[in-house]
């Protein structure tokens, strides 16, 4: 945890790994565009759990970004680069990195399973709660073959939801999957 200047607990952790982040992310070419391939990941992740979000997200120093995402509306073109719309509760590619709970996940470098944020005080407060109704969350670390926690994959929904072991089982794995699709595309296997 750390303290802005006013002495304020901040919600999302500091964070030393970024600039090597963002070097293994320019290097594998991840991080700043929408990716069709992540997309259809994304729509998958959400049918494998059933949740109405899903989202392939890179994380960099200040932002974070979707290169895959699913959202009920269908919100993942190109065009859609805006940041989260409070207002309108749609989700757009990017979001700043102390909202959502995929910064804590890459710090941590562990899965993270929240069946109702309003549960745990730490992430109760956190903006999306209020500014997109997030109330449950899964996700798990992307850690390529470089030890690099390059981002996350997510599923997040309004409502409350029972992920338990079978749902943290399966966002691992999917992790997995995803991070070996990386290394193919790396080698330039596909």
């Amino acid at each position: 945890m750390t303290y802005d200047p006013t002495g304020h607990l901040l919600l999302t952790p500091a964070d030393p790994e970024a600039p090597q982040r963002v070097r293994r992310l320019r290097e594998l070419g991840l991080g700043d565009r929408p990716d069709p391939a992540f997309d259809a990941f994304a729509e998958r992740l959400a049918q494998v759990t059933g949740a109405p979000y899903s989202m392939v997200n890179f994380i960099d120093e200040n932002r974070q970004f979707f290169a895959g995402l699913h959202t009920p509306t269908g919100l993942r073109t190109a065009g859609d680069l805006d940041a989260t719309t409070a207002a309108s509760g749609a989700v757009g590619r990017f979001m700043d990195r102390d909202h959502g709970y995929c910064p804590h996940v890459v710090v941590r470098r562990k899965a993270l399973v929240l069946e109702d944020v309003c549960d745990y005080p730490r992430f109760a407060g956190n903006p999306v709660v209020d500014e997109i109704g997030i109330r449950s969350y899964l996700g798990a670390p992307l850690i390529d073959r470089t030890g690099t926690a390059l981002g996350t994959i997510c599923v997040v929904d309004t409502e409350p939801r029972p992920w338990g072991r079978a749902g943290l089982e399966t966002i691992k794995s999917l992790a997995a999957e995803l991070v070996e699709q990386i290394h193919r595309r790396e080698d330039g296997t596909r």
